[in-house]
């Protein structure tokens, strides 16, 4: 099953140190860098992703959309919050979306329809662990499974739902 990963980009942006640090010289230097990240992050795993922009923010000769690099870019109308945006795509993806925001009314708006939702400084984190190249690990005699009798019966299983947002946010 195919994952739409939906970013609240400014949050995204803010909630970074770097990205932030760019942002603050212009908004299109944060906003450049974060779509250069997605994009990496794309050719790595190919899960279709859409970052929505406040468009009250936006330079004017920017389109409302766009696709640069295989990553979907919205701005939302004047007037309007990305967040509003980010809601209407929830309600329309449902289980099949991944919404990437810290802001906790849209995280909780997009669980109420079925979404995983991620923070963004842990998204940050997945970005980074995914384009980095793969450094072998030292291998440690005591790693690995470890037999044991005890046992994980019914009341150590997560519920249904929990086990789903697992699954995919292991995917990321």
């Amino acid at each position: 099953m195919s994952v739409h990963i939906i970013i609240d980009g400014y949050n995204l942006i803010r909630q970074s140190d770097r990205l932030a640090m760019l942002d603050r010289k212009t908004l299109q230097a944060g906003r450049d860098a974060l779509i250069d990240m997605l994009a990496a992050y794309r050719s790595i795993k190919h899960h279709r992703i859409t970052v929505v922009f406040d468009g009250s923010r936006a330079v004017c000769d920017c389109p409302p959309r766009d696709c640069i690099r295989g990553v979907n870019v919205i701005f939302s109308r004047c007037g309007e919050l990305a967040d509003t945006v980010i809601k209407r795509m929830a309600e329309t993806e449902r289980d099949k979306a991944v919404v990437v925001s810290s802001d906790r009314d849209v995280a909780r708006h997009a669980a109420g329809f079925g979404c995983v939702t991620i923070d963004s400084p842990v998204f940050e984190y997945k970005l980074m662990m995914a384009c980095q190249p793969d450094e072998e690990a030292p291998a440690d005699e005591n790693s690995g499974w470890v037999p044991t009798t005890r046992k994980k019966g019914p009341s150590r299983r997560l519920s249904k739902r929990e086990r789903q947002k697992r699954i995919k946010t292991s995917k990321l």
